[in-house]
């Protein structure tokens, strides 16, 4: 991680944990907002305002909290208004890195060889572990946010005037009912598996099994229509979708989180089909950066070994493309 704007250790998956061995996640530090004119957001700082070709977003496609953004931007049309840098897969000591792997780019900014000096070029005081997504603001050379929920928002919201036409994935009707389900899911799903997966201790590794699970079944009762609200796709479906297609070929045997397979739930595997049938979503998943990602990570799989399969989850990618 970095402390005061300099790497000092080598990359580890945990990056807190309680008392009871649970595993804690970082909460995100630059929370600045993309608006339509540059006004302040809900947190941080003005003077961003929404304007084609001047935002960069990098993202790692193995990373389910950078996939939502790839999936936001691809279903609001930005396109052509937000460049993406995609990161090397394969986590390395020093966390995220640039090219050196088939679809992963060089940056294009700073020609620098890691993420974490994006962060120290941002903040040369900044302390933290360097995430992806990051949202990058070329005219100023900065981080606006590092926070997927909040860039996923204000790509619903801040582009309007440029690219109309496009669904609300996050309807003032709805939003109380969206926020009380992404909670949810969060806690459970999102970032149960990981819970699970960086668990410590045999307790902290139980609950967040039982929860992940739980949360599969109410999931799978729950959708007896197309989508988790009925007709309407919203970004809980974003956050559904990408921990679903990652299960198989990553949680279930890496994160020991092995009960059930999501080919198992026939519901949520219908679901999953659809959601990849969306304008532009097949492109966001890559399977091969998914298991060459996780299966990088040492302190789960010290040989570096990425199983062949799952078969039913490539078909599935392959029937879609």
């Amino acid at each position: 991680m970095l402390m005061n704007g300099r790497w000092t250790s080598d990359w580890h998956p945990v990056q807190a944990k309680d008392s009871e061995g649970r595993f804690v996640r970082q909460q995100s530090s630059f929370r600045n907002w993309i608006t339509a004119d540059g006004a302040p957001g809900p947190t941080g700082k003005g003077g961003f305002k929404a304007e084609a070709g001047r935002y960069r977003l990098y993202v790692a496609l193995i990373c389910p909290w950078a996939s939502r953004t790839l999936i936001a931007r691809k279903l609001k049309g930005l396109e052509n208004l937000i460049a993406v840098t995609v990161v090397n897969p394969v986590l390395t000591s020093q966390g995220w890195g640039f090219g050196g792997y088939p679809g992963a780019d060089a940056d294009p900014l700073h020609g620098v060889a890691h993420v974490h000096q994006l962060y120290s070029h941002a903040d040369d005081d900044y302390t933290g572990r360097a995430t992806v997504p990051v949202l990058w603001d070329e005219q100023t050379d900065t981080i606006v946010s590092n926070e997927s929920a909040d860039i996923v928002r204000m790509f619903n919201t801040a582009f309007v005037d440029l690219v109309q036409g496009r669904p609300d994935l996050y309807p003032a009707d709805l939003a109380a009912d969206i926020d009380a389900l992404n909670a949810e899911i969060y806690d459970r799903l999102n970032n149960g598996v990981y819970k699970a997966g960086f668990a410590s201790s045999q307790a902290a590794y139980d609950e967040a099994v039982a929860g992940v699970f739980a949360m599969l079944e109410q999931l799978e009762v729950r959708l007896t229509g197309d989508w988790l609200f009925g007709p309407r796709f919203t970004e809980a479906d974003i956050r559904l979708f990408v921990t679903l297609i990652r299960f198989d070929a990553a949680y279930h045997g890496l994160f020991k989180t092995n009960t059930r397979r999501i080919a198992e739930y026939p519901r949520l595997s219908s679901y999953m089909a659809r959601v990849l049938r969306l304008p532009g979503v097949r492109e966001t998943v890559n399977l091969d950066h998914i298991k060459a990602g996780y299966y990088s990570i040492k302190a789960l799989n010290p040989t570096g070994i990425v199983p062949i399969g799952p078969d039913h989850v490539t078909q599935l990618l392959e029937s879609v493309k």
